[in-house]
């Protein structure tokens, strides 16, 4: 029982690297977001595999996950931060900037490939004055590829804040991007 207790204790401390310890300065921190780490680290730490929940839960919260905020979670997970790193530049998913007010994520899958997306991912590239996994000058779109909207019959597609659209061709891609600073406008 003893042996368990000690061994308990050790695996809760998270090593010589931090751990709690680091966790606690983390939440009285002054920096937004290594607070929101902290708090978002707090509750998943003792969780099985809790790295990949960790850094979606600081995604949600800040809208990126802040290169500050890697040393925190590093410590608090007794991982490196190259480790952490990693994970966060091999995932396309995850952000260390902010996303634009609008996402715009174009197909890429070989049915839409098939039927026009390259040519439709250059119209946008030029449309919006950025690559993918990039966001417009004015901030107002961020570009991203995305790989199957489950719309192969419809190809080409395009997902736009969330909404899938299918048969896109240059011009309607031009109505739905204007349709989305029109909304912009009014609000």
């Amino acid at each position: 029982m003893r042996q368990r207790e000690a061994k308990s204790d050790l695996s809760s401390s998270g090593g010589a690297r931090g751990g709690d310890l680091a966790l606690a300065d983390a939440q009285s921190s002054a920096s937004v977001s290594i607070a929101t780490a902290a708090r978002v680290l707090a509750r998943r730490k003792d969780q099985p595999g809790a790295l990949l929940p960790v850094l979606h839960d600081i995604q949600d919260a800040l809208g990126c996950i802040p290169p500050e905020t890697v040393p925190t979670v590093a410590a608090a997970l007794n991982l490196s931060r190259a480790e952490v790193h990693g994970v966060i530049t091999f995932y396309p998913h995850f952000r260390s900037a902010p996303a634009g007010r609008h996402t715009l994520e174009v197909c890429r899958a070989e049915s839409c490939q098939a039927l026009g997306a390259e040519r439709l991912a250059e119209h946008a590239r030029g449309r919006l004055g950025c690559d993918f996994h990039a966001t417009t000058g004015d901030g107002a779109f961020s570009l991203e590829p995305v790989y199957c909207l489950g719309l192969c019959a419809q190809s080409p597609a395009v997902m736009l804040d969330g909404r899938p659209h299918a048969r896109v061709t240059p011009d309607k891609l031009d109505r739905l991007l204007q349709a989305a600073r029109d909304q912009e406008a009014v609000q």
